[in-house]
């Protein structure tokens, strides 16, 4: 009696597993020509998801049972190809002039950021790597399916000494009194001012606790800032060595927030991982970054027109205006030594601007192949968000269509290899968007 009692309960635990496996989400792209985000060459295939992985490319057709659970998409000949990665973007600063932001509630500027991520989504970018501020909550409703928008690989806080890029006090907050409360950027996390190692060390273990996949810490002057000239190197070696001592210890790694050669060498020295911008690098130390395995994370900016980036007060224009001119530079060298070059876009402050995001990247064009473009914003920013180890929010294989990859892919109309700009009009030309494995996008049906 107890034996058949026992069978029956595993039989109904094993019909219970059944239905569950039986309830995951299925999706057939049929008749697509695929990137794979790694290869020049498109291949036509049939790609099966199950749940949120590619469980099969086929050249040959693939059949499924259609059910509740099932949805079958025929690309029409289309590409298919990996969700597009920004791995240089501020989900907190895009939208607000940064008097806002700096003066707003934090509750308003979470569920505005929000309603932004969902914008960003649509437009095909399936993944940010955020690079300051205090993304998490915002991270965490998009994770819970609460609200729609990319996954997010948070920095938190930016890391910044006293009068540093990301130090935004006003001007009569110095000097500062042993007791006095945080500012109101600090007290959000959005930065954390720490001066002298056990301060540093500190810091950077508080934005790790806060969730941190990885460290951002403001290395150089910076443009949005007031009190730190662009030629300003930030942080002495002792203190760059702790901050990447901490990341170390914590399996990640730091970016930093730099500009002057002077600076991205010292910081390099230090063990910095990922120089970003980095737009008045020299020949050497491109060579030197290529040799130690050293991220360039660049952003196409513009000096002129209506994508050049405009600012609230004449110190940040024309910082603006000295850093960008010498892009075409860096480019050059970082070319030359085949430096790691991710893609990101840098776009603060301005909604307009930000909704130009897959303009931006069409803008590589100029220094860089259709291919080289697309694998930049695909498999190749995978490879440096992957860099945070076991910090990672998201383990899996990202940016690349390969079995057993997450399912984040967009199907294009036309061929982004051919056409580059087609990115530029993710409304038309995206008529499906998928993040893993769940449709957010589909305009074939």
């Amino acid at each position: 009696m107890k034996q058949s009692l026992l069978a029956c309960i595993l039989c109904i635990i094993s019909l219970g597993l059944f239905a569950q496996e039986e309830a995951k989400q299925i999706t057939l792209f049929t008749n697509v020509q695929v990137f794979n985000g790694a290869s020049d060459k498109l291949i036509k295939a049939d790609v099966l998801v199950e749940g949120n992985l590619i469980k099969q490319i086929s050249k040959e057709p693939l059949m499924v049972v259609q059910t509740d659970n099932v949805t079958i998409i025929d690309g029409g000949g289309k590409t298919l190809m990996p969700g597009l990665i920004d791995a240089h973007w501020h989900t907190m600063f895009n939208f607000w002039p940064v008097s806002r932001v700096l003066g707003s509630n934090f509750g308003e500027l979470s569920i505005v950021a929000a309603i932004h991520s969902k914008e960003q989504l649509l437009r095909g970018f399936t993944t940010v790597r955020d690079v300051g501020g205090n993304v998490f909550g915002v991270k965490n409703a998009i994770d819970a399916g609460l609200v729609d928008g990319p996954r997010i690989y948070p920095s938190g806080p930016y890391i910044s000494q006293s009068s540093g890029h990301g130090d935004f006090r006003g001007p009569n907050d110095v000097p500062e009194n042993l007791g006095t409360s945080l500012d109101y950027s600090q007290r959000v996390g959005h930065t954390l001012i720490a001066d002298g190692v056990p301060e540093v060390i500190k810091r950077t273990r508080e934005a790790l606790r806060m969730g941190a996949s990885q460290i951002k810490a403001m290395g150089g002057g910076g443009v949005a800032s007031l009190y730190d000239p662009l030629d300003v190197t930030e942080y002495t070696f002792e203190e760059m060595k702790a901050i990447v001592d901490v990341a170390n210890t914590w399996n990640t790694y730091v970016a930093i927030h730099v500009n002057t050669d002077a600076a991205i060498q010292q910081w390099i020295k230090a063990g910095a991982k990922s120089v970003e911008h980095g737009f008045f690098m020299k020949e050497e130390t491109a060579k030197a970054m290529a040799e130690k395995g050293v991220w360039w994370s660049m952003q196409p900016m513009d000096l002129h027109g209506e994508d050049a980036f405009v600012f609230e007060n004449p110190i940040s224009t024309a910082k603006y205006t000295n850093l960008v001119g010498e892009l075409e530079n860096a480019i050059g060298y970082a070319k030359k030594y085949k430096v790691k070059t991710a893609f990101g876009t840098d776009l603060l402050f301005d909604p307009e601007l930000a909704a130009k995001e897959g303009k931006f990247l069409a803008k590589l064009k100029k220094w860089y192949t259709p291919f080289e473009v697309l694998n930049m914003a695909t498999a190749n920013n995978a490879e440096l968000l992957k860099m945070s180890g076991p910090r990672d929010p998201y383990p899996g294989k990202l940016g690349v269509i390969e079995e057993g990859a997450l399912a984040d892919m967009i199907l294009v109309n036309g061929n982004p290899l051919e056409n580059i700009d087609l990115v530029v009009d993710p409304e038309n030309n995206f008529p499906v968007i998928m993040k893993d494995g769940i449709i957010y996008k589909n305009t074939l049906k």
